[in-house]
């Protein structure tokens, strides 16, 4: 089915505390937040779906095309509510997932604890085979071994198997082997790791396959019932699902790799990001997503999101590198922590407001949804300080308690610092404002940006709240809220292309390099990539090939971009320059002056997308026109530490060129754009309002 703009689109963002909603139709785009139901996730899709159509004038059996993005695979490795999964691995290789590669993540921490295996010890079973580091065979699999494996598998009750062998990236011969062992005795999804993961190091291959295997037989549940659901509600159009790449593929992908749905949603808000770059014409971007229970940043530059091809779920100590559970997939490149609107504020042993990462979700939610919640959330602190308007949450669909906000502020945090409930409300949004500015710097550094050389795009039901007070921290002096910016992921679903990447690790070294075994890799990856993308579209493809390269020796490598044609023998002098010019640009310099420095290939990539249209060219205006301003509210003012009156302004009713003096609230349906006092907010011609310094001329 050839995707086009013509259709009618929805896309499906299920959050931690809101399932968000946008269709566009007929040119125009509706959208909803629903609160997450957590005992069927489906139904707040249906509930949403319902909502919007039912505004948009139209039918169930009028979509073209569902485009989904869920938090479920994440929340479920998180929680560990996955199937009992058996791993199968080499002998001698049981314990890799708990050896980890024994990293200390905090260096001076004495009673250090890593991060509990997914898989427990009693479900890890060994088998004699072994694959060489060349892809040769140096023992064969011993099958016996597998058929009673298999049968004590299917005595014990396992709901997934998953398959890691050492080496299986350069020969998946004994992994594909044992799946049909297996698969002949015991009837449960198998995931191996040549096809999960075909990348080398084995701890995070073998810690993917895990996470693939332990999800899956959820995710594939989940997702039949909801394909179920629409089509009994009279839709019967495709769904596809956004990956964390940034990608489309099919419901039928997802089910079987299902950890490369882990960081969708996610994904979606930076690609909703970068189109809103490209639109502006900005390079030097950095995205911050902030919803109910997380916040995202995430820097774009030429219109791109950063992207890597590994990262960690699950953080289990201070959000340290190194202390979560890795994943060896694709995935759009971003800084996650836990500061959403329904992170709970607490008071620490040593008199610190802290906020975060417990989140009150959906279920009960903040004290003030009046939901049965009793601890206090970011969401109660932004009400008590006059950011919401308590008659007028999610377009009146949800009612806040100021009162129930301010006991519950008073009794956890007020109450045990000595101060009133306003000055404690302050103080929880300082911190997480803190706590966002440090990830966001944090996040540039490791990339070796300076952050406040980027323009914000802020969106995310709760990042329009905070942004302008972020900016401040930061140095920032300009920021979009583009339209929708509420349920900013789900329009970003809207505009992901249909592309999958396909990675698999082959050393090559530059002076043994072989074209012909290049070559036959490449293309291999190409197909590969290339039918994934071709069940949601007939269009063009592009494609992006990308070598992983290093010095020999070093640990890590860097990406490398290569010409998409075949190679020859006389392309390694251009290789080698290409990647002295890449490290350069990493490190400062490249590696000169030794003698016999070996550079070598570690992994390839091929990346397929179809083409997407290029959005109309937007110019920032900084605007004129002053804006009336009759209704007022009192609102805390960072500046002035105090309340002060407010103008509150309809965002429908601004016109282009438009400038609000700040202190201002912008408010809308799906959420509010606060304007602290040393900025000003200009609407642009397409509806997104840019939070300017005043300094900058108008």
């Amino acid at each position: 089915m050839s995707a086009t703009r013509q259709q009618i689109r929805l896309g499906a963002d299920i959050g931690g505390t809101f399932t968000d909603i946008a269709l566009e139709c007929r040119g125009e785009m509706f959208s909803t937040k629903v609160l997450t139901n957590y005992s069927a996730p489906e139904q707040a899709i249906l509930d949403g779906i319902e909502i919007v159509t039912r505004d948009a004038g139209i039918s169930m059996s009028d979509l073209d095309i569902v485009i989904h993005g869920t938090t479920l695979a994440t929340n479920a490795l998180i929680e560990r509510r996955g199937a009992r999964t058996a791993l199968i691995t080499t002998e001698g290789f049981r314990d890799v997932i708990e050896m980890r590669t024994e990293n200390r993540f905090e260096q001076y921490d004495l009673n250090l604890k890593l991060p509990t295996p997914l898989i427990p010890r009693e479900d890890r079973f060994v088998v004699r085979g072994r694959i060489g580091a060349q892809g040769q065979e140096l023992a064969p699999l011993d099958e016996a071994a597998l058929e009673q494996i298999a049968d004590r598998i299917a005595a014990e009750g396992f709901g997934a198997v998953a398959i890691g062998f050492i080496h299986s990236y350069m020969n998946p011969e004994h992994e594909r082997r044992a799946r049909e062992i297996i698969a002949a005795r015991v009837d449960v999804p198998i995931s191996i790791s040549a096809e999960v993961s075909p990348q080398m190091r084995e701890f995070e291959r073998f810690n993917t396959v895990c996470a693939n295997a332990y999800v899956r037989p959820q995710m594939a549940d989940y997702l039949a019932r909801l394909q179920v659901r629409l089509a009994e509600m009279g839709a019967t159009c495709p769904v596809f699902m956004i990956h964390s790449g940034g990608g489309l593929i099919s419901v039928e992908t997802a089910a079987e790799f299902p950890v490369r749905l882990v960081e969708s949603g996610p994904a979606g808000g930076a690609i909703f990001a970068a189109d809103v770059a490209q639109r502006f014409g900005l390079d030097n971007v950095v995205s911050y997503d902030m919803g109910g229970t997380t916040a995202k940043i995430c820097l774009i530059e030429d219109s791109q999101p950063k992207t890597a091809r590994t990262f960690e779920v699950a953080r289990t100590y201070r959000f340290c590198k190194g202390s979560g559970m890795p994943i060896s997939i694709p995935v759009i490149e971003m800084i996650e922590i836990g500061a959403g609107g329904g992170s709970i504020a607490w008071v620490d042993a040593m008199g610190r407001i802290q906020t975060g990462p417990e989140s009150a979700a959906s279920e009960p939610g903040p004290a003030c949804y009046q939901r049965g919640g009793q601890r206090p959330a970011i969401t109660d602190a932004d009400l008590v300080l006059g950011k919401l308007d308590p008659d007028n949450f999610a377009g009146g669909a949800i009612r806040l308690s100021t009162e129930d906000a301010q006991a519950a502020i008073s009794r956890d945090v007020g109450d045990r610092l000595n101060l009133p409930a306003e000055a404690a409300a302050f103080g929880i949004v300082e911190v997480v404002d803190e706590n966002m500015a440090n990830a966001a710097r944090v996040h540039a550094v490791e990339n070796g940006k300076n952050i406040s050389d980027n323009i914000m795009i802020a969106f995310g039901g709760a990042a329009p709240l905070h942004a302008a007070r972020l900016c401040e921290k930061l140095g920032i002096d300009e920021c979009l809220i583009p339209p929708g910016a509420g349920v900013g992921s789900a329009i970003g679903f809207l505009k992901a292309p249909f592309g999958y990447e396909a990675l698999a690790s082959q050393i090559v070294r530059l002076s043994e390099f072989d074209p012909a075994l290049v070559n036959a890799l490449l293309a291999d990856l190409k197909a590969t990539a290339e039918g994934f993308v071709r069940a949601g579209t007939d269009g063009a493809i592009q494609r992006e090939i990308t070598a992983f390269m290093r010095y020999v020796g070093q640990g890590w490598e860097i990406p490398v971009p290569l010409p998409d044609r075949e190679f020859d023998a006389s392309d390694v002098a251009a290789l080698r320059e290409s990647f002295r010019e890449r490290y350069a640009q990493f490190f400062g310099r490249a590696i000169d002056g030794l003698e016999g420095l070996e550079i070598e290939i570690v992994t390839f990539s091929v990346k397929a997308q179809d083409q997407q249209p290029v959005p109309e060219r937007m110019r920032i205006t900084r605007g004129s026109d002053r804006s009336d301003q009759p209704s007022t509210r009192a609102v805390f003012d960072p500046s002035a530490s105090k309340m002060l009156e407010t103008s509150i302004v309809a965002r429908d009713s601004l016109t282009p060129g438009t400038r609000v003096s700040g202190p201002a609230v912008i408010v809308e349906r799906e959420t509010s754009t606060v304007v602290t006092s040393p900025f000003d907010v200009v609407m642009q011609a397409d509806g997104t309002l840019l939070l300017t310094r005043k300094e900058i001329a108008a």
